[in-house]
């Protein structure tokens, strides 16, 4: 067993698809997704739909686009595709200069083909991370397939395993950082993830050209409308 695999199996993560297919299909990706609700947080809401994020989980999507930057030369695209409105969200999207944020799409296959011919990105290219119902049509046909593991729902994990919607489980639960772990297996699998934390603590001229280069991304916000995917920011 490999080493990367040993690790996160040791934590109670759990490879649906072959360590081996993995790491190939890992090698297309240029994108990175991210469901909003069970995934930054466990699900809860507060007034007016709103959920928070942590910083723990936040780290972890910015060493993961610096090791893409790193890698490939150029920032991975970013977004995150939610069925609901959430101000934390926005904020976190726009702080962290992700490229998109979708917001009330319910049909969430509807927004990534838009974020695909926004940045010319095949479907295969894109990895995401999700835990529910309304984000299957996503998972069907992303490249690369992390769902966050959850005990309270055995059938469902169950469903998405048997129709191939998943290519690794998460050991840690919605709540407790699931989303970090997500991210440090992706480096560690690209043997990625020492170079990214040595350039990362010495924080010299190569991470803040990549700083530089993220922070360049003005975030845009789409949402569903009768005229389908429109520009729309929820802020104004």
């Amino acid at each position: 067993m490999n080493n990367i695999e040993k690790i996160f199996t040791g934590i109670g993560g759990k490879f649906l698809t072959p360590y081996s297919e993995f790491e190939a299909k890992l090698k297309n990706i240029r994108a990175f997704i991210f469901d909003w609700d069970g995934v930054f947080n466990n699900g809860e809401k507060i007034e007016k739909g709103s959920s928070s994020f942590s910083e723990v989980d936040s780290m972890g999507t910015n060493l993961l686009r610096f090791s893409h930057w790193l890698q490939h030369q150029g920032l991975p695209f970013t977004a995150v595709i939610s069925g609901e409105r959430n101000s934390a969200a926005f904020w976190f999207c726009e702080r962290e200069h992700f490229h998109g944020s979708y917001y009330k799409v319910a049909n969430k296959i509807e927004a990534l083909e838009h974020f695909c011919a926004q940045h010319q990105v095949k479907k295969e290219e894109v990895a995401y991370a999700f835990d529910d119902v309304l984000d299957l049509s996503i998972a069907k046909v992303a490249g690369i397939r992390i769902l966050i593991g959850r005990k309270a729902n055995p059938l469902f994990m169950q469903y998405a395993e048997s129709q191939k919607y998943a290519d690794y489980v998460t050991g840690c639960e919605a709540g407790n950082f699931p989303l970090r772990e997500a991210c440090e297996l992706m480096m560690g699998v690209k043997g990625m993830y020492k170079e990214t934390m040595d350039k990362r603590v010495a924080y010299d001229h190569i991470y803040r050209a990549y700083a530089d280069d993220r922070n360049k991304v003005m975030t845009k916000f789409f949402t569903r409308t009768e005229k389908g995917i429109v520009e729309q920011d929820p802020r104004s």
